[in-house]
């Protein structure tokens, strides 16, 4: 029997996607919402982390499972559900390290072996995901980076970035060169630009 956690902030999306799975041969869904994962993964834990990069708050669920994931001292295997054009979800898991990367678009029949696949130590990426994720692998941007240039892209200044992020402006600052440098970018809008256009952000 493989336990799949399923993480999800929509209560309907959340229940049906935990029908669909249930219905695998030899699953057992759990499910859970953001700000509770610490808690779902005490005791047993589950064999498979599974979650949505499509509902909300999906980068903070993200974020939650990156910080459990040395604490806990024992790897429960991130599994996402995504679209090819979802880069900057597609890095946020990479940078989480995820282990499975499944098209929202695929067919449903087999997604129980993929869950075993990944509970018993293997990974899967399906193939309408492999280029975007060859090429998020080679994003130089760092998650932080992303998203204080995200913030930045909304017109927020520095002293706002560095509110939001709880950060000092002077590291607001840094961040900010770093994008610019890495982007090969002349300045922030520049930076700002080649990232939408690469779709990073």
């Amino acid at each position: 029997m493989t336990t799949v956690l399923l993480v999800h902030t929509v209560p309907l999306w959340r229940a049906s996607l935990a029908s669909l799975l249930g219905a695998g041969q030899g699953i057992d869904v759990r499910t859970s919402e953001q700000g509770a994962i610490r808690s779902a993964l005490a005791g047993t834990g589950p064999d498979v982390l599974l979650t949505d990069l499509d509902c909300p708050d999906a980068l903070d669920v993200l974020e939650e499972v990156r910080s459990l994931a040395e604490p806990r001292g024992r790897g429960c295997p991130l599994a996402v559900l995504t679209r090819s054009d979802r880069p900057r979800g597609l890095r946020r898991a990479y940078e989480a390290g995820a282990r499975g990367y499944i098209d929202k678009y695929r067919p449903v029949n087999d997604l129980s072996e993929v869950m075993h696949k990944l509970a018993d130590g293997g990974r899967h990426i399906d193939e309408s995901l492999a280029f975007s994720l060859l090429q998020v692998a080679d994003m130089p941007l760092s998650p932080r980076e992303l998203s204080v240039l995200s913030i930045a892209e909304r017109g927020e200044t520095v002293s706002g970035i560095a509110e939001r992020l709880h950060l000092t402006p002077g590291t607001v600052r840094n961040y900010l060169a770093a994008a610019i440098r890495k982007a090969g970018a002349r300045n922030r809008m520049d930076a700002i630009r080649r990232a939408k256009e690469a779709g990073w952000i």
